[in-house]
């Protein structure tokens, strides 16, 4: 039992450590499905912003992730932000529209 225990938390250590190597952030765009159809942000996830509390999990746990949240002009990615804060989530940022967004991850990612 020891070595199972032992076991898994070196493997959730070690599952931390890689996930923690990538600096690119999670980016979740939280438009309706219609507007994410026309397009949007390379990499990034969707969830409407009221769905967003009962499916961010399937995304990510680690609540230390920095998470960027956008729509179309900020309005709903906040209240995604205000849901994620509210559970816990520690590094989110309302990142605006898809264009503000955009410069936003860019200079996260230093390109």
């Amino acid at each position: 039992m020891k070595n199972l225990l032992l076991t898994i938390t070196l493997l959730s250590i070690y599952s931390f450590a890689i996930a923690d190597k990538g600096n690119s952030p999670m980016i979740i765009d939280v438009r309706t499905t219609a507007e994410w159809s026309t397009g949007h942000l390379d990499n990034a996830k969707h969830i409407e912003w009221q769905d967003i509390g009962d499916q961010v999990s399937a995304l990510t746990t680690n609540k230390d992730e920095t998470i960027y949240v956008y729509c179309h002009t900020g309005n709903r990615s906040g209240k995604a932000k205000s849901i994620l804060d509210q559970l816990g989530y520690n590094n989110v940022i309302n990142a605006g529209g898809m264009d503000d967004a955009q410069a936003a991850i860019n200079t996260h990612e230093g390109l």
